[in-house]
């Protein structure tokens, strides 16, 4: 069971290849947060590709 949701999402290839890091940073930020679940999606047109990270997590 979660009680949040937390969307990370990034579009230019720099933010995509730094999500990890802003992720891990809210994490460390929020030590109440006990990730129970993610969902990683990923899309694309002609011109971008947009990652997102979906964490549902219970905060305690």
């Amino acid at each position: 069971m979660f009680n949040g949701v937390k969307i990370f999402t990034a579009t230019k290839a720099k933010e995509r290849e730094e999500l990890g890091e802003t992720i891990t940073k809210w994490l460390r930020e929020n030590p109440r947060i006990k990730v129970v679940d993610k969902v990683v999606t990923q899309s694309s047109d002609n011109e971008f590709h947009c990652l997102t990270i979906t964490v549902f997590y219970r905060e305690e």
